[in-house]
């Protein structure tokens, strides 16, 4: 393993400490573009590898993605933060050529290609496995890299319509049809999923020396969350206590109270301490079979009085219960900045926040890198720094620089 001597701040540490990052001295070829597999590898940077992004000739598809400005994509600049920016034509052979040396001089290569495109490049993990035999390959499919539906098309709405995720939650609506589908579930649990893979790949290959193939199917991913779903499935429908939004005076509260002692601090909290010899709440079995009449009591009480009246009493009680509020919101609230959630980046447009991991390592540098790299930015230091190219094998892959910039 490579060992970097760049270090980088722990998120909500002092300028004076400078603890590692976790994937320092891993370098990885990033060949993917929408979502899924630009989530995985920009984590992979969060944590401190060297990611380096081949974008084609145009430019990754999401430099043009709003909002812009000054021309530079803030989309762009989510996904692809901290990652060197390196052109390459992968339809020429200069191209291919650089892209195959690059791959031998890598720990992972991460590609969201269709099945049978890595192959017809040159660039798959059978063929990158007899020069590399440690290297760790990661590919990102909607239905994997196997069986029937292998080849299909997909992105996040088609694999959260076909999993049955899209059907499961117009259930739980009680709406005619699937809800419109804009959250992108299936990119962002695949991506994170992707991650993990290829950690868990990393880890054996420091136990045997190999490398791996990880087949990440975006399906798959979102089949994984429905654990109810497919409980039901197996066995037909079961009582479930869904977490529905109770109405304020100005919008909206969730206080399940799941547990015996949830129950008996809301009953007494809100004034209803006889709930707790009521036959319908007494037990779990009651309170499951009467989950919704006793929700409706609750939002009774929390419809008279204001979001944030019913959150501080409610919390001074100890009882679980949060406030439905804007992601503007949540992104200001003052626990995020103590506990270092939010990270600044920088591009040509200026600044703009974005979230951290959603984990931190004690000790450990694990947050969004501030850089953004322009269109082929990198090209120098990689092909004539990793690669060793002279010039003239450098004029040979050069590509123009995409005009995204106004």
């Amino acid at each position: 393993m490579r060992i970097s001597p760049h270090v980088f701040p722990l998120k909500n540490a002092s300028m004076s400490q400078t603890p590692p990052s976790p994937l320092d001295g891993i370098r990885v070829l990033d060949f993917t573009n929408v979502m899924a597999g630009p989530i995985c590898t920009r984590l992979l940077a969060d944590m401190g590898a060297e990611v380096i992004k081949i974008e084609p000739p145009e430019g990754d598809h999401s430099r043009t993605r709003h909002p812009l400005r000054k021309g530079y994509s803030v989309h762009y600049a989510h996904l692809n933060c901290g990652k060197k920016s390196l052109a390459l034509d992968l339809k020429s052979a200069a191209g291919k050529a650089a892209a195959f040396e690059l791959c031998k001089r890598s720990d992972v290569v991460v590609e969201n290609w269709r099945p049978g495109v890595s192959a017809r490049l040159g660039l798959d993990y059978l063929s990158l496995s007899k020069v590399k035999p440690d290297i760790i390959y990661c590919a990102i499919s909607g239905y994997g890299q196997t069986g029937p539906n292998a080849k299909l098309p997909a992105f996040a709405s088609l694999v959260e319509a076909k999993s049955g995720f899209s059907l499961a939650q117009m259930k739980l609506d009680g709406a005619d049809k699937p809800q419109i589908s804009g959250l992108m579930l299936g990119d962002t649990l695949s991506g994170v999923w992707g991650f993990a893979g290829i950690q868990t790949a990393l880890v054996q290959r420091e136990r045997t020396g190999r490398g791996a193939m990880v087949d990440l199917a975006m399906h798959d991913s979102m089949l994984f969350s429905l654990i109810y779903e497919c409980h039901e499935a197996q066995f037909g429908p079961s009582i479930r206590r869904s977490h529905v939004p109770l109405r304020t005076t100005d919008g909206y509260m969730q206080v399940p109270p799941i547990t015996d002692r949830n129950f008996r601090d809301v009953a007494n909290t809100i004034g209803h301490p006889e709930w707790m010899q009521d036959r319908r709440f007494n037990s779990v079995q009651g309170r499951n079979q009467n989950w919704f009449e006793l929700l409706g009591l609750i939002e009774e009480w929390t419809c008279e009085r204001s979001t944030a009246e019913c959150e501080s009493i409610l919390m001074a009680a100890g009882v679980p219960c949060a406030s439905y509020r804007t992601v503007k919101e949540a992104m200001s609230d003052p626990h995020l900045a103590v506990r270092g959630s939010i990270a600044t980046i920088r591009d040509g447009g200026g600044e703009y926040q974005l979230p951290n991991p959603a984990f931190q390592i004690s000790g450990a540098a694990t947050h969004a890198r501030p850089r953004v790299a322009n269109f082929n930015q990198d090209e120098q230091a990689i092909l004539g720094g990793i690669l060793g190219y002279t010039k003239e094998q450098i004029a040979a892959c050069h590509v123009e620089p995409a005009h995204t910039h106004e």
